[in-house]
């Protein structure tokens, strides 16, 4: 037994690491619809990734379970309907989303019509973090709403202070770290906009000296608004350095990291490749870098850094700046047709895709159809033409088709998979994507037929 429990005792913590939390509840109103929970895979990019999802009963009744050995700020969402959560490991959370109209009749873009779920956590006791941050954003939201101007114009230092004593006599004794550290740093913008203290005191106070919070959203917030064009505007000591020379060096990665350090308030080299990060990502659209050298430097994190986090924010950057980009592959999904035959897009492969995105209530994207059919008539035979309904009702997709007889190519229907809308970024109805026999963009946004189209078609069958 002496042999075995040394080894026993030091797995003990990674076995039990994670935790599984759970989720029930109802959401009238969204009966048969799917509800997921969603959460940033990191703060800085804010890619999305889904935790959990299940179909909402008969009953309106839903339960979702996941496992998680951290805090997590994430979101219940319905269609394109979200309320905020904060998720403790182990905790098991009883629900209701007050009543909504999923289903009215009034077709608009997904993107405007979305409204934020109202979430109730039942038995919910005042010392549950979801209590103590609705607490605290109920008193926080009045003092900013009465003495912003104070604040920001006349630099009031002794109402922050006042206000800061108060949250303190409020909020005593809170055991776990997250509601603190949450607190600390939503005060701390308050701070910078009052310009309380100078860049180097704040940079000290609330970054220097104190562990990096990757998963606290105040903390992030706070670090994404501070370090902002930090390294190329902000910092005296960083701004005059050629960084288009040593984005474009053999060894970027060393060379930026090195000359970061001349910021001796960037001492910490975990802190150092962070604010690197964060400004990489900004400099990614600005014509004085090259995009490719940012996306090596970004490769070179991901391979050489020595801190985990930094190397899933440089992964997730890459995603990130080159989605829906030439070269970057296509979104996959898998709908259906009309005959309610299940498709997807690697069903194409082999053959360049023209995809398109369209409603029955859009004019223009019934206009820009009829326009499209003598393209198909035209290239079907060397492209596949896709057409993705987002009407939330099947069978208007269906009795739109049967009235337009002439509209044999591929068409789909979106149904509940409202990701999609998401993952190609479908802001406005027409919006076609052009991709390639390998799955991959070559045009997004592709031209409209009745602008340029056919010229993108022919480059792509004869470049």
């Amino acid at each position: 037994m002496k042999t075995f429990l040394p080894f026993i005792l030091f797995l003990l913590p990674f076995l039990s690491a994670a935790q599984t939390t759970k989720i029930t509840g109802t959401a009238p109103g969204a009966e048969g619809k799917k509800i997921e929970v969603i959460i940033c895979s990191d703060l800085i990019t804010g890619l999305e990734k889904t935790l959990a999802q299940a179909t909402i009963d008969s009953t309106a009744s839903f339960t979702l379970s996941l496992n998680t050995d951290k805090i997590l700020s994430a979101f219940l969402a319905i269609d394109f309907h979200r309320g905020e959560l904060f998720l403790e490991p182990g905790r098991s959370y009883t629900v209701s989303i007050a009543p909504l109209n999923y289903n009215e009749m009034q077709e608009v873009n997904p993107f405007v019509e979305s409204q934020s779920l109202e979430i109730i956590i039942q038995g919910n006791k005042p010392d549950e973090l979801n209590a103590l941050i609705q607490a605290f954003n109920k008193e926080y939201n009045v003092f900013v709403l009465e003495n912003f101007n104070y604040l920001y114009r006349e630099k009031d230092k002794a109402r922050l202070d006042t206000f800061t004593v108060r949250m303190a006599r409020k909020f005593p004794d809170v055991k776990q770290n997250y509601f603190p550290e949450y607190v600390r740093y939503k005060l701390g913008s308050l701070e910078q906009v009052a310009n309380v203290m100078g860049k180097s005191p704040m940079v000290k106070k609330y970054f220097s000296d104190s562990p990096i919070l990757y998963d606290n959203v105040e903390y992030m917030d706070f670090f994404n608004e501070f370090f902002s064009k930090y390294i190329t505007t902000t910092s005296r000591p960083l701004k005059f350095l050629n960084y288009s020379g040593m984005l474009n060096g053999p060894k970027s990665y060393p060379a930026l990291m090195k000359a970061l350090e001349s910021d001796t308030l960037l001492h910490k080299p975990q802190l150092r490749e962070l604010v690197l990060l964060r400004n990489l990502m900004e400099m990614y659209d600005d014509p004085l870098y090259k995009q490719e050298s940012i996306q090596n430097t970004l490769a070179a994190i991901v391979k050489d850094s020595k801190f985990a986090e930094n190397k899933v924010i440089a992964e997730n950057l890459i995603k990130y700046l080159t989605r829906l980009r030439h070269g970057s592959a296509a979104p996959g999904f898998t709908l259906q047709d009309r005959n309610r035959k299940i498709v997807s897009l690697s069903d194409f492969k082999g053959k360049p895709v023209l995809l398109g995105f369209w409603t029955t209530y859009c004019q223009s994207c019934l206009s820009e159809m009829e326009l499209l059919k003598p393209l198909y008539d035209k290239y079907h035979d060397r492209i596949v033409f896709v057409s993705i309904s987002a009407d939330k009702e099947f069978m208007k997709m269906l009795f739109f088709l049967n009235l337009k007889k002439g509209f044999t190519w591929t068409f789909l229907h979106l149904g509940n998979e409202i990701g999609l809308l998401r993952d190609y970024d479908v802001r406005s109805f027409p919006l076609f994507v052009l991709i390639d026999s390998q799955g991959r963009i070559v045009q997004y946004p592709a031209d409209l037929p009745d602008s340029g189209l056919e010229s993108s078609l022919e480059k792509l069958l004869n470049p």
